[in-house]
């Protein structure tokens, strides 16, 4: 079993000054489940990371996904094309790749859930089978 890691939920974990730090730590650190972070979801994390907390903050997290402590699920052709149908499927929603990457492997993990703080998307979409993704934490 795996738990798909989205943004929000590692970059508030990473941050101590964010208000959902409490929650996604805590989520990440008691979780016996393989922790799996999509290839895009790194670029954007990088990005917050640098932009609201520091590179050291950053250089730490690299340092734990180093030592195994989360797995990296690249970016492949079939991934790249599950996010693609994905993204025009939820065109009106603006979706992205990152998102859709996350979606994406869940479903290729064949996992039910997601642990992500974005509810306006991962709220709405249906894997390819038309279920929801059960979100963590709860919101």
């Amino acid at each position: 079993m795996a738990l798909v890691l989205d943004t929000g939920v590692v970059y508030a974990a990473l941050d101590d000054t964010d208000p959902r730090h409490p929650t996604c730590a805590g989520l990440i650190e008691e979780s016996h489940e393989q922790l799996v972070i999509p290839a895009p979801v790194f670029v954007e994390l990088d990005y917050w990371v640098g932009k609201f907390a520091s590179a050291e903050v950053w250089l730490a997290f690299c340092e734990q996904v180093q030592v195994g402590a989360y797995a990296i699920y690249p970016l492949d052709l079939a991934l790249l094309m599950a996010a693609a149908q994905l993204e025009a499927r939820y065109a009106d929603l603006q979706l992205g790749i990152v998102d859709a990457s996350v979606v994406a492997t869940c479903e290729t993990l064949g996992e039910d859930k997601v642990a992500t703080l974005d509810q306006r998307h991962f709220g709405v979409v249906k894997t390819s089978a038309g279920k929801s993704l059960r979100i963590v934490p709860e919101a």
